[in-house]
C-alpha cells in the first residue's frame, strides 16, 4: 500500500468527520479506521511527520477533538446516565457495535502515536482528556471484565492517556493534581490497577510514573490524597505479585516500572510517610508494609546510594534512624512475645497449648525484622573513609539500650526459643544437654535467617568500633556469638557469619580477647577414643 501523504490524510479525515454532527456512521467506519490505522505506523516510525502533521492546516485538532466528543457522546448515555447494576451484557448495548469499538481503538492508537515525543502536539491532544478519561472508565467497569476487546480498548486508551503526558511538566502536574482530587470511584488508575487482567496494570503504572518522574512534589502529593494512599496499596499490590514474574514478559516490565515509581518515592523522601500511613490499629507490621521493607532492602542492594552524590546521602542519613526506630519497635514487640512463649505455663492457664505459647504475629515481625536488619547493615557497610553510616548505625539507640545491646539479648532469647536444625533435627542447646521442649514453630516461615541477619548485623556494627566491641562483653554477648558458631539449616551460612563477627568483636580488643582465652573446652577425647566431660572446663551459656 502506498504510504498516505499529510496533506491526503487531513482531506480524507476531513470528508469522513467534517460533515458528520452526531456520529461517525457504521458505513464509514472502516474506511476512518483503515485510514487512521495506516496513518498510525507511519506516525510510530516518523517523528518528523508527527511535527508536520501537529501544525499543518488544515489543522488536524479540530477534527480530532470532534471525533472524540462524537465517540463519547454515543456512550454518555450509558456510561453517566445509567449505573452499571443496569447495563444487561455487552452484547445488548449500544456501546458495544463492533464499528463504535473498532473505531475506539483506532482512534486511540492514533492519538498515541501523533503526540509520542512532541510537546506541541500533547497540549493539543490534552483537550481529549476528559473523554478518553471517561471511556476508560466504562471499558474497566464490571461488566466488561471478562471480555477481551474491552480489555484491549481501555488498555489503547490508557497507552493513548499516558503518551499524552510524557515527559511533559505542564500536562503531568495537570492530570495529576486533577485526578487525586476526584473521588475514589472515579479514579482511573484505581479501576485498572484493581483489574483482574493483568493487561491494565502497564499502562496504568506508565501514567504513574509519568506523572511523577522529575518533581518531588507531584510525589509527595501521592500521601496528601487520600486516594493517593489507595494508590500506594494497589502498586505495592502489583509489585509484589510480578515480584518472580520471568524475564520479558509484561508481567516483568510491570515490576519494572513499579519499581521505578518506588524508586522516586523513596528519592523524593515520600517512603518514611508512606510506612507509617500503611499502618493498622493493633497490628505491629501489616502486609502492605513488609512489602515496603522488602523494596527498600533491594533498593539498598542494588548500589542505589552513591557517596559522590550529596541527594543521595541525604536520603542515606534520614534512612538510618527510620530502621533504627522500625528495628527497635519490631524487636521490643518480638522479645516480649518469645518471653512470654518460654515462660508461659499452659497448664495454669486453661488455654490451648499452641495458642498460650505463640504469638500469631510473631512470624510477620521476625519476617520484617530480617528485612530491617539486612538494611541496616546495607548502610553500614559504606566505606566509612567516604560517608559518616557506619558511625550513624552504631549510635542508633532506644532509650537505654544500644542497637548492638539490643541484638545481643535478642539472639539470647532466640537460642532458647529457636533450637538450631541439624540434618533435619532440633541440636542440643548451648549448655550441651538436651533442650526443653520449644514451644510450637514448627512453620519456620517467618524466622528463616533471623539468627543469620542479626549476628551479621552484630559483626558489621563491631568492625572497627572499640565502643561496640566493649558493650558487646559487658552484656555477654561474646558468649551469645560464640554460641551461634554451629551449622543451623534454618540459618543458612549462620556458622560463617558468627565467626566473622566474633573476629570483629575480638580484634585488637584485649579484653574481648581474654573472655574468649577463659573458655575451655567443655570435654575431651581420651586415648581411648571416648568423649569425656572436663569438670573444671568453663561452658558456654
Amino acid at each position: 500500500m502506498t504510504a498516505i501523504s499529510l496533506d491526503d490524510f487531513l482531506i480524507s479525515l476531513e470528508s469522513a468527520v467534517g460533515s458528520s454532527t452526531e456520529t461517525v456512521s457504521a458505513a464509514d467506519t472502516p474506511a476512518l479506521c483503515a485510514l487512521l490505522d495506516e496513518t498510525a505506523v507511519k506516525l510510530a516510525r516518523d517523528h518528523a511527520f508527527r511535527k508536520a502533521l501537529g501544525c499543518a492546516e488544515p489543522s488536524l485538532w479540530p477534527l480530532l477533538r470532534k471525533l472524540w466528543q462524537m465517540l463519547y457522546r454515543a456512550h454518555q448515555s450509558t456510561a453517566v446516565g445509567s449505573s452499571e447494576e443496569n447495563i444487561e451484557s455487552p452484547q445488548t448495548t449500544s456501546i458495544t457495535h463492533n464499528s463504535t469499538r473498532v473505531l475506539i481503538f483506532s482512534l486511540s492508537r492514533f492519538t498515541r502515536n501523533v503526540v509520542a515525543g512532541v510537546a506541541s502536539n500533547q497540549s493539543k491532544a490534552f483537550a481529549n482528556e476528559g473523554e478518553i478519561r471517561g471511556l476508560i472508565h466504562l471499558y474497566t467497569s464490571w461488566t466488561f471484565a471478562d471480555d477481551p476487546e474491552a480489555v484491549a480498548i481501555a488498555r489503547m486508551l490508557t497507552q493513548a492517556l499516558s503518551n499524552i503526558i510524557t515527559a511533559n511538566d505542564t500536562l503531568s502536574r495537570a492530570l495529576w493534581e486533577s485526578y487525586l482530587d476526584l473521588p475514589e470511584d472515579q479514579v482511573i488508575l484505581i479501576r485498572l490497577l484493581s483489574s483482574t487482567n493483568g493487561k491494565l496494570a502497564l499502562p496504568a503504572l506508565m501514567v504513574i510514573n509519568n506523572c511523577i518522574t522529575g518533581s518531588h512534589s507531584r510525589a509527595q502529593l501521592i500521601l496528601d490524597k487520600a486516594v493517593g494512599i489507595r494508590l500506594c496499596i494497589l502498586l505495592l499490590d502489583k509489585m509484589e505479585a510480578t515480584y518472580e514474574a520471568e524475564e520479558g514478559t509484561e508481567e516483568a516490565s510491570a515490576f519494572d516500572v513499579g519499581y521505578s515509581i518506588f524508586t522516586h518515592l523513596v528519592e523524593a523522601g515520600v517512603v518514611f510517610d508512606m510506612y507509617g500511613k500503611l499502618s493498622m490499629q493493633d497490628e505491629i507490621i501489616t502486609p502492605h508494609q513488609t512489602v515496603l521493607l522488602k523494596l527498600l532492602d533491594s533498593y539498598l542492594q542494588s548500589n542505589s546510594i552513591a557517596p559522590e552524590d550529596v541527594g543521595s546521602m541525604r536520603l542515606a542519613e534520614k534512612l538510618c534512624p527510620f530502621f533504627g526506630q522500625c528495628f527497635f519497635g519490631l524487636s521490643a514487640y518480638a522479645q516480649r512475645a518469645i518471653g512470654n512463649a518460654l515462660s508461659s505455663d499452659p497448664r495454669q492457664s486453661g488455654v490451648d497449648p499452641h495458642l498460650a505459647e505463640l504469638d500469631l504475629m510473631l512470624p510477620k515481625v521476625c519476617e520484617a525484622l530480617v528485612l530491617v536488619s539486612q538494611c541496616v547493615t546495607a548502610l553500614a557497610l559504606f566505606d566509612e573513609a567516604q560517608t559518616n553510616l557506619h558511625k550513624l548505625c552504631v549510635e542508633l539507640r532506644s532509650d537505654a539500650r544500644m542497637l548492638d545491646e539490643d541484638i545481643v539479648e535478642f539472639l539470647r532469647l532466640l537460642d532458647r526459643f529457636l533450637p538450631r536444625i541439624t540434618f533435619g533435627r532440633p541440636a542440643p542447646g548451648p549448655t550441651g544437654l538436651p533442650q526443653d521442649k520449644p514451644p510450637q514453630t514448627q512453620s519456620a516461615t517467618g524466622f528463616t535467617y533471623l539468627k543469620r541477619d542479626l549476628v551479621r548485623l552484630l559483626g558489621t556494627l563491631a568492625y572497627a568500633c572499640r565502643p561496640v566491641q566493649d558493650r558487646v562483653r559487658k552484656c555477654g554477648g561474646i558468649e551469645a556469638v560464640m554460641n551461634l558458631c554451629v551449622v543451623d539449616e534454618r540459618n543458612p551460612f549462620l556458622r560463617e557469619h558468627a565467626i566473622f563477627a566474633l573476629r570483629n568483636i575480638l580484634h585488637g580488643n584485649v579484653e574481648n580477647q581474654a573472655v574468649v582465652n577463659e573458655i575451655r573446652p567443655s570435654s575431651e577425647w581420651g586415648e581411648d577414643g571416648m568423649l569425656r566431660q572436663d569438670p573444671t572446663a568453663s561452658v558456654l551459656k
